[in-house]
C-alpha cells in the first residue's frame, strides 16, 4: 500500500456556527428599541405585534434552542406588559388577550421549529460525516507516495454536497510496480457511483494478484459486466467506464492500457507531449471489441510527470462553447510542482468557463517519477 497519505481530498465537515449571545442581545435590543419608537410615534400597539413577532421566528432559524426560548420570553414579556399598561387607548380587553395569547403561541411555535431545525442539521451532519468516511475508504486521500512515484491531484464532484461522483482513481503497490487507475463512469448520480464502486473494489483486489495489465483490464471489464447484470435486474441502466490503467516500476518506461479514456500528458524537460496510445473500448464493452486490450509503452524517466485527467476538465466550455485547451494551458504551467499543478489547472478551467458551475465530475492526477529511481 502507499506509504503516506498526508492530506485528504474530502472537504472538511463542520457544524454550523451558532449565533453568539452578544449578537442575539444586540439584535433583540435593536428591534425592541425600534418597536418602542414606532409605537410611541403611532400611538398604537399594532407595531408591537407586527414587528416583535418576527423576533422568535428569526431566532428559530438562526439561534440555539436556549436563545430562541429567551427571545420568545422577552417578546412575550414586552407585548404583555405593553398591553396591560396601555389600558387607556380604547382597545377592548378581548383584543388585548388575543394579542397576548397569539404572541405566546408564536413563541412556542418558534421554539418547536428551532428544535426541529437543529435536529435536522445534526442528522445532515451525521450523514455527511458518514459519506466523508466512505469517501476516504473509496477514494483514498491525496497525495499518495510509493517507492516509484508521488501521486497528487484534485477530485471535485459535480454536486458540492455529493462527496463521491462518477470519476474514480486509485493507487496500488503491487509486486510488479505501482499501478494507477483513473476512470470515468458513464452518466451521473447514484447508479454511476455504484459502477464506480465495482471498478475500484476489483482494482484493489486484483492489482496485487494479476501479473499483467491485460489480465487486470479483463478483470475490471468483468466487474462492470457483472454490475450491469445486477443493474438490469433492478431496472437500472447499464453503464460503461472509460479508464487508464498505468503500471510504473523501476524501469524508465511506463506501461499503459487505454480503455477509451483521455490520453495522458507527459511533462518532461519543460515540454508537454501526448504519448501515442491505442485506444481500446471502455470497460464493460470488451465483448464488442474486435481485438483484446493491448499494452503501450513509452519513456517515463526520473523527474518526469504524467498528468491523468477525466473529461470533466477537457470538456469545460467557455462562453462561446469552445472546449478547454488542456495542452495549451498545460504548456504555460510546466514550471509548477506536481503538487500545485492539478489545482492550478482546475482553477484555470473554472475561470475559463466564466465562473459557471461545473457540469461534470473532475479528477486530475499528477504522477511524478521519483528522481532517485
Amino acid at each position: 500500500m502507499p506509504r503516506k497519505q498526508s492530506k485528504s481530498s474530502a472537504r472538511p465537515l463542520k457544524a454550523i456556527e451558532p449565533t453568539s449571545d452578544a449578537e442575539v442581545t444586540i439584535g433583540v435590543a435593536s428591534v425592541t428599541l425600534l418597536v418602542m419608537v414606532l409605537g410611541a410615534l403611532s400611538a398604537s400597539p399594532v407595531w408591537l405585534l407586527g414587528l416583535l413577532v418576527f423576533l422568535p421566528a428569526a431566532a428559530s432559524a438562526l439561534c440555539t434552542v436556549r436563545q430562541t426560548k429567551l427571545v420568545s420570553a422577552w417578546t412575550a414579556l414586552v407585548v404583555i406588559v405593553t398591553m396591560l399598561v396601555r389600558h387607556g387607548d380604547g382597545r377592548p380587553w378581548l383584543d388585548r388577550i388575543l394579542m397576548m395569547l397569539l404572541t405566546l403561541a408564536l413563541g412556542a411555535a418558534s421554539v418547536y421549529a428551532c428544535h426541529r431545525r437543529i435536529r435536522r442539521e445534526h442528522e445532515v451532519l451525521r450523514l455527511r460525516s458518514t459519506a466523508a468516511a466512505m469517501q476516504r475508504q473509496i477514494l483514498r486521500p491525496l497525495p499518495m507516495i510509493t517507492d516509484d512515484v508521488l501521486v497528487d491531484g484534485v477530485y471535485e464532484p459535480v454536486q458540492e454536497d455529493r462527496l463521491v461522483g462518477g470519476d474514480i482513481y486509485d493507487v496500488v503497490v503491487s509486486p510488479w510496480g505501482t499501478r494507477i487507475l483513473i476512470g470515468d463512469v458513464q452518466g451521473k448520480g447514484l447508479p454511476a457511483v455504484g459502477a464506480a464502486f465495482a471498478v475500484i473494489g476489483t482494482f484493489r483486489a486484483t492489482a496485487h494478484r494479476e501479473p499483467t495489465l491485460t489480465a487486470l483490464a479483463d478483470a475490471l471489464d468483468a466487474s462492470v459486466v457483472q454490475h450491469n447484470a445486477y443493474a438490469a435486474q433492478t431496472g437500472e441502466d447499464e453503464r460503461f467506464v472509460t479508464a487508464l490503467i498505468v503500471n510504473i516500476d523501476a524501469d524508465e518506461e511506463v506501461q499503459v492500457i487505454n480503455c477509451g479514456h483521455i490520453p495522458p500528458q507527459l511533462l518532461r524537460d519543460a515540454t508537454v507531449t501526448t504519448p501515442a496510445l491505442a485506444s481500446g473500448v471502455p470497460l464493460g464493452l470488451a465483448a464488442l471489441a474486435a481485438e483484446p486490450a493491448t499494452v503501450d509503452w513509452f519513456a517515463f524517466p526520473p523527474g518526469a510527470t504524467l498528468l491523468l485527467t477525466t473529461d470533466g476538465l477537457t470538456e469545460t466550455r467557455a462562453a462561446d462553447g469552445t472546449f478547454y485547451p488542456l495542452a495549451e494551458r498545460l504548456t504555460k504551467r510546466v514550471h509548477l510542482s506536481p503538487t500545485d499543478l492539478p489545482r492550478a489547472l482546475y482553477d484555470d478551467a473554472r475561470a475559463y468557463a466564466g465562473g459557471e458551475d461545473q457540469h461534470d465530475d473532475v479528477a486530475v492526477l499528477s504522477v511524478r517519477r521519483s528522481p532517485y529511481r
